[in-house]
């Protein structure tokens, strides 16, 4: 199995049939890993992931978890703008128009910025941890199967609620909750 002896990964070996670990085979394979979840269970039919590879899933993953976990935030923040508004912020429109009447392209920037010295500094990858794996900081000790299953489920669901805001947005003018009607 893939992260076979990497105490922090998901280790299929700890509570799994034989029956599976044959089926499952010695070499890498992608449609055991965690992700693959009911009702498509492993679902790649362009082929990216190969088995035995990795590598290359361990890349993909990343970027998959780091979009979903940017997806989410973007559909809840395209819903909050609609109703909260920070100090300074008052009159920036909400939904994309934001970005192109200061302060709110500052805010941006400085979004931007912020996440891109925390992407460098402190969330890196590393070979020894799952990806996406950035410890507990607040000590809750929730990083597991089912917690890591729900993230990536919820980030591929954010990540079309995300694109469908946006597209929504571009097509008739108005903000995620405007499109409800409100």
């Amino acid at each position: 199995s893939a992260y076979k002896g990497k105490a922090d990964m998901y280790d299929p070996l700890a509570s799994l049939s034989d029956n599976w670990l044959n089926e499952a085979g010695a070499e890498f394979n992608p449609a055991f890993q965690i992700g693959a979840t009911a009702p498509l269970g492993y679902f790649d039919p362009a082929g990216f992931c190969k088995k035995g590879d990795e590598k290359s899933f361990r890349n993909l993953r990343t970027a998959e978890i780091k979009h979903g976990r940017v997806a989410m935030m973007a559909a809840l923040g395209g819903v909050v703008q609609h109703f909260v508004k920070f100090l300074g912020f008052e009159e920036v429109p909400s939904g994309l128009g934001a970005v192109n009447i200061a302060p709110g392209s500052y805010g941006f920037i400085a979004l931007f910025g912020i996440a891109g010295a925390l992407e460098l500094a402190m969330w890196t990858e590393s070979d020894d941890k799952a990806p996406g794996n950035f410890g507990d900081p607040l000590g809750l000790d929730q990083y597991n199967e089912d917690t890591r299953n729900r993230e990536l489920n919820n980030g591929r669901f954010a990540m079309f609620a995300a694109i469908g805001i946006i597209a929504a947005e571009l097509l008739t003018g108005k903000d995620a909750v405007e499109q409800l009607g409100f």
